[in-house]
């Protein structure tokens, strides 16, 4: 009995029986520690030994599977541990080309990277082991939370700077007022004004109570500058909004690629964890019969 072990990048197996002086065939070396199990298997003649190796190469697991009796029969029966000895082993090579799968944790998990991109887009690129195209996100978000903070605090300032200059030049009561009463004392010259093109128009429940919402401008002048801070202050907040759009845009795209990047990462482990096994049987002139099987693992 010859017997050949060759490491990567593949596992060979080759057992050599030579006629009926065959006493024992060693039981098959499986890779992760898979657990061994016993089956029985009904015998086969000699005869079909090759066709079983033929078919084995499109069928590896049930090629292995008919081929051991079909050992024990070449034997001539002189070898009653064959079974014992590889059936075992056959079993756990079934077990790991039908069931094996890539350890868990070099599978990536979509929701895992859908909320790291969220929190923060370029997270689940990185999570998925690939930032060349998360980097970018990153660095977008960041720059938008700059622009945020920078229209923010510009549209309270001015928003500030209006209402005081409303008070102190318009004699406006600021305190209170909606969105509505602020851009109105910016387009009337006083109170007055206001409340008679509301009657004309029939408007009547859109007039102001003198009491609680007087104002009235010295000169147009004033009443223009007070225009020119309340309509910076609104557009800053225009493009606040537009920031905040532009951020939940970026995450969108963000956990789209890393959804997609994740899926190709866990393709690509199942693609590189497979076994092939091939089976070859060889009739020399010497009439001893030689049995090859060679196990293939991509991983």
């Amino acid at each position: 009995m010859r017997i050949f072990v060759q490491q990567r990048p593949y596992e060979k197996i080759q057992l050599n029986i030579y006629g009926t002086v065959m006493k024992k065939i060693i039981s098959l070396v499986v890779l992760l520690s898979a657990s061994i199990t016993a089956q029985t298997l009904a015998p086969k003649s000699l005869a079909e030994l090759k066709q079983i190796s033929q078919s084995s190469i499109q069928h590896p697991v049930s090629g292995i599977q008919n081929l051991v009796p079909s050992i024990q029969s070449a034997c001539g029966g002189q070898a009653p541990s064959i079974q014992s000895a590889i059936g075992g082993s056959v079993s756990s090579i079934q077990y790991l080309a039908s069931n094996f799968q890539p350890p868990a944790s070099d599978k990536k998990n979509p929701a895992i990277a859908i909320l790291y991109s969220f929190l923060l887009p370029g997270m689940g690129e990185l999570y998925a082991g690939d930032y060349s195209s998360g980097k970018y996100y990153t660095f977008a978000d960041g720059l938008l939370w700059g622009t945020f903070a920078g229209f923010e605090i510009y549209a309270n300032n001015q928003m500030n700077n209006y209402k005081a200059f409303a008070k102190t030049n318009a004699g406006a009561l600021t305190d209170g007022k909606d969105a509505d009463y602020f851009a109105t004392i910016g387009i009337y010259p006083n109170i007055d004004e206001y409340n008679t093109a509301m009657l004309l128009n029939r408007n009547f429940d859109k007039t102001y109570n003198p009491v609680t919402h007087s104002w009235n401008w010295i000169n147009p002048d004033q009443r223009k500058e007070y225009r020119d801070m309340w309509t910076s202050s609104e557009s800053a907040f225009t493009n606040v909004r537009f920031v905040i759009g532009a951020l939940i845009l970026n995450r969108i795209i963000s956990v789209v690629n890393a959804v997609r990047l994740v899926s190709a990462h866990n393709k690509n482990i199942n693609s590189q964890a497979s076994w092939n096994i091939y089976l070859n049987v060889e009739m020399k002139e010497t009439a001893s019969k030689s049995l090859t099987l060679n196990f293939v693992s991509n991983f």
